[in-house]
């Protein structure tokens, strides 16, 4: 299943004439054939920090703007969704100038699918509205629309995403004004990337393209202004970095890490929003180690950061641990366009925080995960385990071996035992008292109470695992038929679908082959 996004920014309510100096500047333009020139690579467009226009369009003059030809960037229709094309369409067909903005264009460039597609155009809002009958409009102070096309909800979130009036526009020169003011209002110059998919043109105003060919990520304007004016940017840069693979910039890093705590100005729903682009999305394991190395992980999630300052794991460490790689198995069946719902990555945390609080033996566990797979025919699931003799991960300390094989009551009380302790640590995770106090224990990790997830997602990850009973019959849980991912039903949050896909990464992660046979 494709989750697609579409995001409309339309006009906005600032005068376009502020630039319009600005746009007296000899503009040169190039076509990419082979190789895109090299530009200066220093840190951020200034020196000092200055969020007026003047200073960062001035910090702009060096730089060169390209007008790159989509075709030799690699960039064709059919990577663009169904859904999208018909939003660009319905707009085109109109008469109304439509681009694709942001992450979705260097997506594209990079050959990756977009998590969401961000579409920029002319028209009015209530022109939106009138050309597609499914259409609400979203945001005071920037209006953006949300579109349903079919059986896809097409959808984004607020962003800042203003262009200016073509009211005043008749010239290229106008044009180029409308389309720089938009790309200084984004976040990072990778996302500064504008693309007419019916011109072929791919417009680059910040030097996006070289940042992308450094796998670099850098703010637009100063990377101190940037992130106290939006201190979600620091959020946002974790999560791009994460799934590309990038480093930040000099001046980025610094700035995420002396600014770190301004997270905790945003709202609690902004930051679940952020921390489940991070979690669902397939690159958990990538964002926790940059959670960690930027000492944001200890603000967000306490108990988990906690955990790596108690198995001694350092910033730098490269070495792995049960919980990253239970977040690398579950990175092996998600991508951008194929996420889960935010309770599956909730009952990972819970599960390893219960294992990290007293360890198992992996034959528990196995039983465990056959019955939350099974959904719940627990005696099922001991059965099947006591013929397991595969061996098991013994790196990670939460996995212990008992002294003696396990009888077949004591396997089944164990496992009873450790679901009573996953809902134990799930209530734990809600309590800022016990955050605050479990972080006591480690003093180089800062003091956080927050909890930012709501107890609604706490309820429904501990509902995952309310199959879990001795009675032989379980009323009211249906196990789920056949081994294929149905990527709709997860990322909807169907409890069947979370149930396997749960019990497959925590057999990958303890017993790291091949699973098919298993489940």
């Amino acid at each position: 299943m494709a989750i697609s996004s579409v995001g409309f920014a339309c006009r906005s309510y600032f005068p376009v004439r502020t630039l319009h100096s600005h746009c007296l500047w000899k503009i040169r333009f190039n076509t990419v054939a082979a190789a895109i020139e090299t530009v200066d690579d220093s840190d951020g467009f200034f020196t000092k920090d200055s969020d007026s226009q003047d200073k960062v369009a001035n910090g702009t003059r060096d730089r060169e703007w390209k007008q790159l030809n989509s075709k030799d960037l690699g960039i064709s229709s059919s990577m663009i969704s169904k859904s999208t094309r018909k939003v660009l369409n319905g707009l085109k067909n109109k008469g109304h100038d439509v681009y694709l903005v942001g992450g979705c264009v260097r997506d594209l460039i990079l050959k990756r699918t977009p998590k969401d597609f961000d579409i920029l155009t002319s028209a009015e809002l209530r022109e939106v509205v009138r050309t597609f009958p499914r259409c609400e409009i979203v945001g005071r102070r920037f209006p953006i629309c949300h579109v349903y096309i079919g059986d896809d909800l097409v959808e984004n979130y607020p962003r800042n995403t203003r262009t200016e009036s073509k009211e005043s526009s008749g010239s290229d020169g106008d044009e180029d004004c409308i389309r720089l003011n938009n790309c200084l209002q984004r976040d990072f110059t990778i996302n500064g990337l504008m693309f007419d998919p019916y011109a072929k043109v791919v417009y680059d105003y910040l030097g996006g393209m070289e940042d992308i060919r450094k796998a670099k990520v850098r703010t637009v304007i100063h990377a101190g202004t940037s992130f106290q004016q939006d201190c979600a940017r620091i959020l946002r840069a974790i999560r791009i970095a994460a799934r590309l693979g990038f480093r930040m910039s000099k001046e980025t890093a610094h700035f995420i890490k002396n600014l770190s705590l301004l997270v905790q100005r945003l709202d609690k729903g902004r930051i679940l929003m952020e921390m489940n682009y991070m979690l669902a999305y397939g690159s958990a394991e990538a964002s926790l180690r940059l959670l960690w190395k930027f000492g944001i992980l200890e603000i967000l999630l306490p108990i988990q950061a906690a955990y790596f300052a108690r198995s001694g794991f350092r910033r730098r460490d490269k070495r792995t641990n049960m919980l990253l790689s239970l977040f690398a198995n579950l990175d092996k069946l998600l991508a951008p366009d194929r996420p889960c719902h935010s309770s599956l990555w909730i009952a990972i945390l819970a599960f390893h925080k219960a294992l990290a609080d007293q360890p198992r033996s992996p034959l528990v566990v196995a039983a465990f995960s056959l019955a939350v797979h099974n959904c719940g025919d627990i005696l099922e699931a001991v059965k099947i385990t006591k013929k397991i003799t595969r061996p098991h991960d013994k790196s990670f300390f939460e996995l212990v071996e008992s002294e003696e094989n396990l009888d077949f009551q004591t396997l089944l009380d164990e496992v009873m035992d450790l679901d009573a302790s996953i809902k134990d640590a799930l209530n734990q995770m809600t309590d800022g008292y016990f955050i605050s106090k479990a972080m006591a224990a480690y003093p180089q990790a800062p003091y956080s109470d927050l909890v930012f997830i709501p107890l609604q997602l706490y309820l429904r990850a501990g509902r995952i695992f309310d199959c879990v009973k001795k009675e032989e019959t379980q009323m009211g849980f249906e196990a789920k038929q056949g081994s294929k991912i149905e990527y709709g039903s997860l990322y909807s949050g169907d409890f069947p679908e979370i149930r396997h896909v749960f019990a497959r990464v925590v057999f990958d992660t303890v017993f790291p082959l091949n699973l098919s046979q298993e489940l």
